[in-house]
Formats: structure tokens, sequence, C-alpha cells
């Protein structure tokens, strides 16, 4: 199977993201999962077959599960409306229709266990975006309870850690509050079905958008590239923890010496089975059922 790189629907226009090509339909968007991967803020040369179907469906299964007011409108190409010279093959298990909103330009982070920045800034300063936390927590470890660490979404680059307080300068208290609390119901939500599973999710990102005078969850949701995804049998804390998404890529790009600033070299089929590998186990401890291409 060959990755999709890119997808191209003529005479639709289109923005491009890390993974999704986004397309305009007037009243509604297209997105589209592609088999891309980024890793220290590049898009790599190789992608991974079929990991935009399993990001696409396992953010359709957590959509459905939850229940909580989203932006799908359907993920079933057959239903969509596609110009009459677009071939719909492409498309079939990694496209999903969906409402358009005006976006909150803020990324709700949810934590509930201290890794990434947030272990280096509490290593530094024992606090996590301004959030004062014990004394003596280590690498990987627990939380008391989920913290929320809002960001700036950045176009390119980094996403910046802000403070609850730069937050609600740029959305409104009321705006900032109630993302707050509806983003922190749902990771323990979600953080407790996957434990069941099998899966410690360890922190996450949400997106919201504004529409008919509501907050609706949009974009992706719970996934292996939104969120931490640890398997619950090799949790260990005091350390890194293996996990279910780009580790392999990540750490074949720091063995190779790649600098970070040159475009990315292609990866080796090895590096790519293996991630693919996580990417769909991911999605079967999740969801109880064998992966199926389409």
């Amino acid at each position: 199977m060959k990755p999709l790189l890119q997808s191209e629907l003529p005479g639709l226009a289109v923005r491009r993201g890390k993974v999704r090509d986004i397309y305009d339909l007037g009243d509604s968007l297209l997105l589209v999962s592609t088999d891309r991967i980024s890793a220290f803020d590049w898009v790599l040369p190789t992608g991974i077959p079929y990991k935009g179907q399993i990001l696409n469906r396992i953010s359709a299964f957590w959509f459905d599960l939850l229940d909580e007011p989203n932006h799908i409108i359907t993920t079933n190409v057959d239903e969509m409306e596609l110009p009459e010279n677009v071939d719909p093959t492409p498309l079939r298990g990694r496209t999903a229709k969906v409402k358009k909103t005006r976006v909150v330009p803020i990324e709700c982070v949810v934590r509930g266990y201290l890794s990434g920045s947030g272990w280096k800034k509490y290593r530094n300063t024992g606090k996590v975006c301004g959030i004062a936390l014990p004394q003596g927590l280590r690498e990987s470890q627990e939380l008391p309870e989920p913290i929320f660490t809002p960001a700036t979404k950045a176009e390119s680059g980094h996403d910046e850690n802000i403070s609850f307080e730069r937050m609600v300068e740029a959305v409104g208290r009321d705006t900032a509050e109630e993302l707050k609390r509806r983003s922190i119901a749902i990771f323990q939500r979600g953080a407790d079905f996957a434990r069941e599973r099998g899966i410690i999710i360890a922190d996450t990102k949400f997106e919201w958008g504004w529409r008919d005078g509501k907050l609706i969850l949009i974009d992706e949701v719970l996934t292996p590239d939104s969120s931490r995804f640890w398997p619950v049998e090799q949790y260990d804390p005091g350390r890194p923890q293996m996990s279910f998404d780009k580790q392999f890529v990540r750490d074949w790009l720091e063995h190779v010496g790649w600098d970070k600033n040159s475009p990315p070299p292609e990866l080796p089929q090895d590096i790519v089975a293996k991630t693919q590998a996580k990417y769909i186990e991911a999605y079967e401890r999740l969801t109880g059922t064998r992966f199926q291409p389409e």
C-alpha cells in the first residue's frame, strides 16, 4: 500500500496542514487525513500507510462515544456531495465532512501526567503554565488531578503555552471557564475509557469552534497525534514512557544525527512498519475491533 501524502480535489480551495488537507465546500469543510507524518516541526518525506485512515476512524469513534456537540456531518464518502470530477476512492476511510465554525484560537491542553514540556517546566520552576504542583513529582507521574494548560495556536512551529489569565484576555472569562470545564471533563471520560482498554492517555489537546452561538468540539479527538498514549502494562514512572505514536520516528531521527534545521531524510521501511503497527495497535485497543483498511 502506497501512502497518500497529498490529496487532490480539482476545483476546490484547499489549505494543507501537517497531516490534514482541508477543502472548502462553501457551507462546510472536507477534512482529508493524509498519511503524512511530522516530527520536530517538520513534515517528513516518507508517509505511514493507513495512518490517515486510522486517525480519522479513531476521531470518529470518540466523537460518537463521547456524545459531545461536535462538527461531524458524516464520515461516509458516499454521503458527501462531491464535484463530479472527484474520484472518491482515495478519500474512503480518511475523510470527514464537517460544519464550519468560528475557531477558538486556543489549544485546550489537558494533562493527567507530568511529561514533555510540562515535565521540563516543573523540573525548573515547580509549576506548569503557572500552576503550582506538589514537590517531589517524578517524570511521567500521574498528577493528583488533571490540569488545564492552554496554548496559543501556531500556524507553524511550536504552539506557545500560556497562563489561564492570558487565555481569559484572548477569549473572555466565560468562554475560558467553559472550555476549561468541558475539556477536563472530556479528558477524564476518555482517559477512564482508554485505561480499561490498556491505554494511558497522559495528555491531549482539544480544539473548539463557535457554531450557532454554541461551543462545539472540532478537529480531531484523543488520537495518537493529539495525545500521548502509553501502554498500561509498560507504565513505569520516573522516566520517559513507551508510546503509541511517533516514538520510533523520533528515536531514529535522533540516532542518525539529523540537525532538525535542514530537510529531514527518508525513513527506512522498518521504521515505517513499526510506526504503522503502533497506530494500528492503538486503534484496535481503543475500538476493540480489528483494523481493516478501506
